[in-house]
Order: structure tokens, then C-alpha cells, then sequence
């Protein structure tokens, strides 16, 4: 538990998810991180947050309803104070087709659903160290 502690102190993350075992396991690991959390169930809530909390990292589902995962990443990549925020992936589909197309689509990564409480938190860091104006943050 110390050592995931504070890995995301003061970091703000967003998390778009519809399926609420998914949403709670991902809020709380990333709280206790120490990261400010904000959550919507849908892309189009993602959307707005995205656009008023500007977080520093976006982790969405790809399925959702009103707007999924693909559309919402497809609009923030439009709006210049947002699109360079790094999203990552959230899919129930480990089917290596889907994982190239969210690469493809703009996703720095994903993580397969279920998600692994035990390992959410390491799946995240991995991820983060190659985004490099995430990784300097690991750092400090």
C-alpha cells in the first residue's frame, strides 16, 4: 500500500465508465494514489469534465451509451485545450484487432476489463512512463 501511496499526488484524472464495479475499482486505487478523481458514466459527461477539469489523464471505457469511448476521444482531440491530454483505453475486448484500433484511433494505451485491483495501479504507471510529460511527474 505505501508504495502506491502518493504515485499520483495532486494528479488529475478523469474516469468515463458505465459499468459501476469497473468505476469503483478504478476510483478507488487511484484515490488512494492520492489523485483527484472526477467521474462520468458516459462520453459526453467525459467530454464536459474533460473540457472544464482539464486532467492530465483520461482513462475511458470504449463502449458506453449516449457517446462511447471512441466519439468522446474523436472530440477531445478537436478542442486545442484538451487534445493532447493522454487517454487510455478501457475495454472488455482483449482481441488484438481492437488493441491496434484504439492505438490507431489516438488511445496511448488500454487495459482489459476486468479490472485487476491488484494490479490497476502498476497497469497505470506502466502506461504513464510512456507518456513522457506524465513520466517526469512520476518522478517528482
Amino acid at each position: 500500500m505505501a508504495v502506491i501511496k502518493d504515485r499520483f499526488k495532486d494528479w488529475d484524472i478523469l474516469v468515463v465508465e458505465d459499468e459501476p464495479d469497473s468505476m469503483e475499482v478504478a476510483m478507488r486505487w487511484l484515490k488512494l494514489a492520492g489523485a483527484n478523481v472526477f467521474t462520468a458514466p458516459n462520453g459526453q459527461d467525459g467530454l464536459k469534465i474533460a473540457l472544464d477539469k482539464k486532467p492530465i489523464l483520461i482513462i475511458s471505457d470504449l463502449t458506453m451509451p449516449v457517446m462511447d469511448g471512441w466519439e468522446m476521444l474523436y472530440e477531445i482531440k478537436q478542442e486545442p485545450t484538451i487534445k493532447d491530454t493522454p487517454v487510455i483505453a478501457l475495454t472488455a475486448h482483449a482481441l488484438q484487432s481492437i488493441k491496434l484500433q484504439a492505438k490507431e484511433a489516438g488511445f496511448v494505451a488500454h487495459i482489459s476489463k476486468p479490472l485487476n485491483p491488484t494490479k490497476f495501479i502498476d497497469q497505470i504507471v506502466e502506461i504513464v512512463k510512456e507518456v513522457p510529460e506524465l513520466a517526469a511527474r512520476l518522478d517528482k
